[in-house]
């Protein structure tokens, strides 16, 4: 039976959210995995847009790699929370991190289910 423990993004401070700094790769650290390939995080990903337009948000997911580690969305502006990772799982300490087309005005909460078999 495996266990599950919720657990704040590793770049956020007390669970608060993670303004996008970055504007290009690699990107502000959202989240790094848990150690080994045995455990796994499930990571759940929110993002806001503060700015009066969209921005392009991206994703890397693991890697830097175009388009393979890359998830790209359009964020609306200012109309509350998207969800932009519905719990994908990663491991052996890959780290997820995120850029915008525009500096500062992207913030991402989410949580991580830490799955141990």
């Amino acid at each position: 039976m495996s266990v599950f423990s919720k657990r704040f993004l590793s770049g956020s401070t007390n669970g608060r959210g993670i303004k996008v700094a970055a504007t290009a790769t690699p990107g502000t650290l959202i989240h790094t995995a848990v150690a080994g390939t045995t455990n796994m995080d499930e990571v759940w990903l929110y993002v806001y847009n503060s700015h009066t337009a969209a921005v392009m948000l991206t994703v890397e997911w693991g890697g830097v790699t175009v388009p393979d580690d890359n998830i790209n969305v359009s964020v609306p502006a200012q109309q509350g929370l998207f969800k932009i990772l519905p719990g994908i799982p990663i491991n052996n300490g890959l780290e997820v991190r995120a850029f915008g087309d525009v500096a500062n005005v992207l913030v991402i909460t989410g949580f991580v289910n830490r799955i141990e078999p």
